[in-house]
């Protein structure tokens, strides 16, 4: 079964940046055109990173929750998705929800990658990459400069670009989440951290 996706941005820089994601994770792009947008259509078997929605929080939960409960993630209850569901980005293979991500605003330079789970039957599809660049992408969208997140595994994100930091030199206000933490008094995370090229600082050619 397979799934077209249509993509369409005025942004030349956006576009490029989204080209090369779907160009590397897609198996057929059907057609691009240039004119005053960018059009992109690909087909990819049956996988579709979009925006979550409502029908999505039970699968969120259970993807987060299942880390959690090894202690590889925060935990995070069904009113807190609601709560903050325009905040996550899901990966839907064959109609199914197997890996969801958030983006979380915390200064006018700064967002935390979180909650990055995905099912283990699929971790060798690619998917937390996936997730993790769209979630770049909103981050570079919104006009946010860097990106961080706090991991057990720093290699993955370390192959996409991201330098590992001290966690102290995050702002205080990253740490709100500790509180919740069981292993707060003895964390075992790592911080990593990547720039983000605002569009708007880009050389861009204008739309014709």
């Amino acid at each position: 079964m397979k799934s077209t996706i249509r993509y369409t941005r005025c942004n030349s820089f956006s576009s490029l940046f989204w080209l090369f994601m779907l160009l590397g994770s897609c198996r057929d792009v059907r057609s691009i055109n240039v004119g005053k947008c960018h059009t992109i259509s690909y087909t990819h078997l049956s996988m579709n990173i979009r925006s979550a929605n409502i029908s999505d929080v039970k699968a969120i939960y259970s993807l987060i929750n299942f880390y959690a409960e090894q202690d590889e993630m925060l935990f995070r209850s069904m009113a807190d998705i609601y709560k903050n569901l325009q905040a996550f980005t899901v990966a839907e293979l064959e109609g199914n929800v197997v890996g969801c991500c958030a983006l979380e605003i915390v200064w006018s330079d700064l967002a935390e990658i979180k909650s990055l789970a995905v099912d283990g039957a699929n971790t060798e599809r690619g998917i937390g990459k996936m997730l993790v660049t769209a979630a770049a992408g909103q981050a570079r969208q919104l006009g946010v400069q860097r990106v961080f997140a706090l991991t057990l595994k720093p290699d993955f994100f370390e192959k996409l670009g991201f330098e590992t930091v001290e966690k102290e030199t995050l702002p205080m206000k990253v740490w709100s989440d500790c509180a919740k933490c069981p292993k707060q008094q003895n964390c075992d995370e790592i911080a990593v951290i990547k720039e983000i090229r605002n569009p708007k600082h880009e050389v861009r050619k204008k739309c014709k």
